[in-house]
């Protein structure tokens, strides 16, 4: 029964193939019919030019997000850093999560790095200037909005999406999990790609 609401959930909003959305609960589904999703980009990392194709081979796991992030950010980054921690030593080798901030004016490499050492290992920080952000989020139609903060210690906060975006080691977005999708479904996602290798 588990594996069968897992192909319900993520299987069925793959890009490559996926079904009517009248078949499926629509609360948990995007339909990507007509939508053109994902791509290669190159932004900046601790270890200096990043790109995706760098990962090739690999399955990621890609998430928009930003470091100074209350809620949204912590939550899934722990879900998929729980799932990550369920890896074999052999499995954990061919999978990675990309982080990608939101907020370029202040998260810096380091700041990005010294946030995912909370999380997992296997997380890499990227950023770029405004337009270089913007660009990659337009690719994955991630959206993100400055928010003003009246009575804060920031000055704004980020309002982003909160979509994980799961990419074969071909390089094809396959999946997207919505937020608070459970670790143990973002695990056998995982583990779907790393069996079609």
């Amino acid at each position: 029964m588990f594996r069968y609401f897992l192909f319900i959930l993520v299987l069925s909003i793959s890009v490559s193939s996926i079904q009517s959305a009248e078949s499926l609960p629509l609360d948990r589904v995007l339909d990507l019919r007509g939508e053109q999703l994902g791509g290669d980009f190159t932004l900046q990392s601790s270890q200096g030019e990043f790109s995706l194709e760098q990962l090739r081979g690999k399955v990621v796991v890609l998430f928009f997000g930003y470091t100074k992030c209350p809620d949204v950010c912590p939550s899934s980054l722990a879900l998929l850093s729980q799932a990550l921690n369920e890896l074999s030593e052999e499995e954990l080798q061919q999978v990675h999560g990309v982080f990608i901030s939101v907020d370029p004016k202040r998260d810096t490499i380091q700041a990005l790095d010294d946030y995912l050492s909370y999380f997992h290992p296997n997380l890499i920080g990227v950023t770029g200037s405004e337009s270089e952000v913007a660009k990659v989020a337009k690719l994955y139609g991630a959206q993100y909005v400055e928010v003003k903060l009246e009575a804060s210690a920031f000055a704004y906060a980020v309002d982003h999406s909160a979509t994980t975006y799961l990419i074969s080691p071909e390089g094809e977005l396959r999946f997207l999990l919505p937020h608070q999708t459970p670790s143990v479904m973002i695990l056998e996602a995982i583990r779907y790609l790393l069996a079609e290798r």
